[in-house]
């Protein structure tokens, strides 16, 4: 790009932003400012505000939204949202030559203006065609398309294919590429790694350090957030904030982040337990008696005029002594920190004892177009990682398992008596009825009374009584887990388990999927997650 576009590159800049949906606040006082330059990443537990921060930025809310505060931003600016934006019925020859078509305009305007620069109108078209154009490096554009659909794996699919009909990875990766030929000058990104595969990520993240203008981004990918980010905001900090000091803000990524963390919650739980101590003793001092200010014997019939002149001064000093224990206790209370609150935690194991032999035994198992496996056994208590690209299979296998879906070929027996499966995308059939109501509905009233939904620490106690329609993409999914794991399974199948799940919950997940004494099969494209699977793994594709 020519460095003449570098003074077009502009900030995003959020002042006192206030989101809220029906009276309830998602965002309260947001303050940030991402240059260009920096790769931001937003992290935060699930209902933080990330979403919600990168469409009130792009100007993208719903009409049910109230806001208030500033946001200024760059004219040229992308969202990706989970759901890319493409119709369903659009081919992805259709999606990238309108990704291509304001870029080769800006290329033929320049052209044909530059030969009109007599003309005052002409000139100052050309100035802006020309800015455009320098500002998206639009000469290599077609280069650019063709190159990212090489490395993204786009160029062995069909460009006659609708959307409708392609993978969630494969519309993140048509997607991307339509950013890595645009080039905008300010992009937003909402978990732009679900759904890709490693060799996608790595292009991805070249692709964001290379681009000069504002990056920010939602995610939960912590391998993601420490090769692409420059920065990260805590949309929930605790009282010390992301960087410890009370901001939200910390310069690094997220092996870094997570350490001070960790020493902040420390300091945190340590500042309190100090105060209240302290105000233990203050108020106790507010109780004093005179005993502690003239202790010992009383006085004989002689010294009664003494101890009656001294005893004045006793009740004096006393009085003082409570004034001062009394304006201390309330400087203290107003100055103390607030309790650290119980983190929620995951308050069960996935699945139940391990029974004996083999759970899974599979021959020459095949999907038609979608899996070919020769053979699978699993034994109780087996960990299975499932890895490979999109489209390899994982998910299908997965579905096999449960008996979700139907093998065209061969023989699988699972000899599992109780077989719970979560997959990526959880439905409901009914979006309107509340989070506790629908985990008592899908586990059976027995179940839900012997394991409540609160007991199980993955919703949070205020998020029971919402509608699941109005939970968001993690909440639904910890819902879906909690119903998956309530009878305690012999086989638990987790497709992307750690997708949408926020950061605290997903290493607590690892670690009880590793404690799990039952059969559990795991696909993931987690980098995270497979550097530090210690059971066995089968690479599909």
């Amino acid at each position: 790009m020519s460095s003449s576009s570098v003074p077009a590159l502009q900030p995003v800049v959020v002042r006192d932003l206030v989101v809220s949906y029906g009276g309830r606040t998602v965002l309260d006082g947001i303050d940030l400012t991402a240059q260009p330059g920096r790769r931001i990443g937003l992290v935060g537990e699930n209902g933080a505000g990330k979403s919600t921060l990168l469409r009130a930025i792009s100007g993208d809310l719903p009409a049910r939204a109230t806001t208030s505060g500033e946001i200024t931003r760059p004219d040229d600016l992308v969202l990706l949202t989970q759901e890319p934006p493409f119709s369903d019925a659009h081919t992805i020859a259709e999606v990238l030559a309108m990704t291509l078509r304001p870029l080769r305009d800006a290329v033929a305007a320049v052209e044909r203006l530059a030969e009109r620069l007599d003309d005052p109108q002409a000139e100052a078209a050309y100035a802006r065609a020309l800015e455009f154009a320098l500002d998206h490096d639009a000469w290599d554009a077609d280069r650019r398309s063709l190159a990212a659909a090489e490395q993204l794996g786009l160029d062995a699919l069909d460009h006659d294919r609708r959307v409708g009909s392609l993978s969630g990875g494969q519309r993140t990766r048509l997607a991307i590429a339509t950013m890595m030929t645009r080039r905008p000058l300010a992009l937003l990104l909402d978990e732009p790694t679900n759904h890709l595969d490693d060799a996608a990520v790595e292009v991805l993240t070249a692709f964001l350090a290379d681009l000069p203008g504002v990056v920010l981004f939602a995610s939960h990918d912590r391998v993601f957030l420490d090769d692409a980010a420059t920065d990260l905001v805590d949309l929930d900090p605790t009282a010390f904030g992301t960087d410890g000091r009370g901001g939200r803000r910390f310069g690094g990524g997220w092996t870094a982040y997570e350490q001070t963390r960790r020493d902040a919650r420390l300091r945190w739980e340590e500042a309190w337990v100090a105060q209240q101590e302290e105000l233990d003793r203050l108020r106790a001092a507010t109780r004093i008696g005179t005993s502690t200010i003239a202790p010992g014997r009383g006085p004989t019939d002689g010294d009664k005029f003494i101890h009656h002149f001294k005893g004045q001064n006793v009740e004096r000093t006393l009085a003082r002594r409570k004034r001062d224990a009394q304006r201390r206790l309330e400087e203290a209370e107003r100055e103390q920190v607030r309790k650290p609150p119980a983190p929620l935690r995951l308050g069960t194991a996935l699945t139940g004892a391990a029974a004996g032999g083999r759970v899974v035994v599979a021959r020459d198992l095949v999907v038609a177009g979608r899996l070919a496996l020769p053979r699978l056994d699993l034994l109780a208590g087996d960990h299975l990682l499932l890895t490979g690209p999109n489209g390899s299979g994982k998910s299908t296998l997965l579905g096999v398992l449960s008996g979700r879906i139907a093998p065209t070929g061969g023989a699988v027996d699972v000899g599992a008596r109780r077989v719970a499966e979560l997959t990526q995308d959880p439905e409901f059939a009914d979006p309107g009825r509340s989070a506790v109501d629908t985990y008592r509905a899908l586990v059976g009233d027995e179940l839900a009374d012997g394991r409540p939904l609160r007991e199980l620490g993955l919703l949070h106690p205020r998020d029971h009584a919402r509608p699941v329609g109005l939970l968001s993409v993690g909440q639904r999914r910890r819902l879906t887990l909690a119903v998956a794991v309530a009878a305690g399974p012999d086989l638990l199948l987790l497709d992307e388990p750690t997708n949408h799940i926020s950061l605290t919950l997903v290493g607590e997940l690892e670690e009880a999927v590793g404690a799990s004494p039952g059969t559990v099969v795991v696909a993931s494209h987690d980098r995270w997650l497979r550097r530090r699977w210690e059971g066995a793994t089968l690479a599909l594709g």
